[in-house]
Parts: structure tokens; C-alpha cells; sequence
């Protein structure tokens, strides 16, 4: 991705090839999360730990500019606003903007909280996106509702 020097840390950017620990309070990704998903995603990060996997935060919080930013580059990527779309939200749709998604790698780690995070009430909830999870705490007794295959099918990515 091209991030310019006005999208920085401070907006909820990881820089390039680097993750962040989900207990990082003072990284704005990990800091800027709603507490309950955070709370959550900490205690499945401390279960994944005991099955030798470790969580790791690749994007979390983003500040609108940021949102803009990648929206930007999904558009100049994918060739149109539509099919950037089945990727990026919009700054005034995005869960990342509102702290209530996180994206989380490496795949193994994704993968991992795909099958244990129901338990925690985190789910994957595009199918296009195995990194992409957002707290229902109703999955803790009921699971995961059923995911969308991309964004564009979610209802709350329309203005």
C-alpha cells in the first residue's frame, strides 16, 4: 500500500510488513479498538498463545484520513469504485474507523480464531477477508452468523 506521510502511526497505519500485539495499548490500532472487542480478542490471543499461535493486530483502529487513504488506493488497485468496494469501505462505513474490526494475521493466526472465536464472540464476517473480524457477542451461545461473501453484501456498508 502507498501511504503517503500524512496517514502515520498516530492514524491506526502499521507500517509496512509489521504487526502489532493485540495487549499494545500504545499503538492507536490495538488502543483505538472498542474495549469489549479488544478484551475479547486478548483473551483468545492468550488461548491461541497456549496452542502455539500468536495473534498479531495487521490493521485496527483507522482514523477517517486513513480509511480515505486506503480507499484511494483500492480504487487506483481494483480500477473502480465498485470493485474497490468488495475491499475498502468507505471512511463513514467502516467498522476499522468506529474501532469495531480488526484484521488479524499471520494466516495461521486468522485461521486459528476462524475455528476458536466464536467462543469469544469474534467472526470472520466477510468471506473474502479470512483476516477480517468484528465482536458479536451473541456467537458466544449461538455462533457466528452466516458471513457475507464481500462487503457490498452487508447492509451497514450503504450510506
Amino acid at each position: 500500500m502507498n501511504h503517503s506521510a500524512s496517514v502515520s502511526e498516530r492514524d491506526g497505519a502499521v507500517p509496512s510488513g509489521a504487526t502489532v500485539s493485540v495487549f499494545d495499548d500504545g499503538s492507536p490500532a490495538v488502543g483505538g479498538l472498542d474495549p469489549d472487542l479488544r478484551d475479547a480478542l486478548r483473551r483468545a490471543a492468550a488461548d491461541a498463545e497456549s496452542d502455539g499461535v500468536r495473534l498479531r493486530v495487521n490493521s485496527g483502529w483507522r482514523s477517517p484520513e486513513h480509511q480515505r487513504r486506503l480507499l484511494r488506493d483500492a480504487i487506483a488497485r481494483h480500477g473502480s469504485p465498485d470493485e474497490a468496494a468488495r475491499w475498502v469501505a468507505t471512511p463513514e462505513t467502516s467498522a476499522h474507523v468506529s474501532g469495531e474490526a480488526v484484521d488479524i494475521g499471520p494466516p495461521e493466526a486468522a485461521a486459528w480464531l476462524s475455528d476458536h472465536g466464536a467462543a469469544y464472540g469474534l467472526c470472520q464476517i466477510y468471506r473474502n477477508e479470512p483476516w477480517h473480524f468484528e465482536l458479536r457477542p451473541d456467537a458466544v451461545g449461538n455462533g457466528c452468523p452466516p458471513m457475507y461473501a464481500d462487503p457490498t453484501e452487508d447492509p451497514r456498508m450503504r450510506p
